[in-house]
């Protein structure tokens, strides 16, 4: 996979980018990296919420500063050059960057007599990476096919002179939009999954268990690309019939069960 740039590859390199930002900004508030702290930059004055009660800025915040700085810093810096590969994979990196820039919310904690929320203290937050990751699988099922455009503004260098254009990502299919900076791009097709590839080590669907009841991914209509399945009874032992035991002290018999297990041709 890490020689194809296809559409699984943009999904690789954003999900990634993602989680090391994730981190690092999380890792700051935690108090787990010695050299940040949280983000105490927001405006600490009072201010009022849309239903009129009042609030300041306190807390920690998780330092998404640091963790854009620095995540870029870590997966931008191997990629050099200014071919149509390196700009993709700073383009797929940005993308993971800002999905998670983007999913910071602000979450509060009342203060008052009896729970009475005179004032709120607030920060900003991170939600579940499962939150920004699910965003990010939404962009690789409408990635964007792309070639290497030289549209624009000239690039500028460190003395101020131009570089000659600066390089863009054009869709290959004219009536779709260009990517935005959130779209996860991608220029070559996907290797087939179903069969062995000696080139990428996919070792294919043959084998693989599924289960022939479902209609989805994991079903065995479509994991086995078409070729069938076969099934098998087989025994297994699994513990049955538990009772607690005072005190204290769980017993349990062992049972054996027959199960079928499906498995791709």
């Amino acid at each position: 996979m890490q020689y194809k740039r296809c559409r699984e590859t943009s999904f690789i390199y954003s999900i990634t980018s993602a989680a090391v930002t994730y981190q690092l900004a999380r890792a700051c508030a935690e108090g787990i990296i010695s050299t940040c702290t949280c983000d105490y930059r927001q405006l600490r004055y009072p201010s009022v919420d849309q239903s009129g009660k009042p609030w300041e800025w306190g807390g920690c915040s998780d330092n998404m500063e640091f963790g854009l700085r620095f995540g870029k810093s870590f997966t931008d810096g191997v990629e050099k050059g200014r071919d149509l590969r390196y700009i993709m994979n700073r383009h797929n990196n940005g993308a993971g960057r800002l999905h998670v820039q983007n999913q910071m919310e602000r979450d509060c904690k009342c203060h008052g007599m009896s729970g009475s929320c005179t004032v709120k203290t607030c920060w900003m937050r991170l939600p579940k990476f499962r939150t920004v990751g699910d965003l990010i699988k939404g962009r690789f099922d409408g990635a964007s096919r792309v070639y290497q455009g030289n549209q624009g503004g000239l690039e500028q260098g460190n003395s101020g002179r131009g570089r000659g254009r600066k390089p863009n990502l054009l869709p290959v299919n004219v009536n779709h939009k260009a990517p935005s900076k959130k779209d996860l791009v991608y220029y070559e097709d996907s290797p087939s999954f179903c069969e062995y590839d000696p080139s990428t080590g996919f070792k294919g669907t043959t084998g693989r268990e599924c289960n022939a009841t479902s209609i989805g991914v994991d079903g065995c209509d479509l994991l086995c690309c078409g070729r069938g399945h076969k099934s098998e009874s087989y025994t297994s032992q699994e513990r049955c019939s538990c009772t607690f035991q005072w005190c204290c002290k769980v017993h349990c018999e062992i049972c054996t069960r027959v199960k079928i297990r499906h498995t791709c041709k």
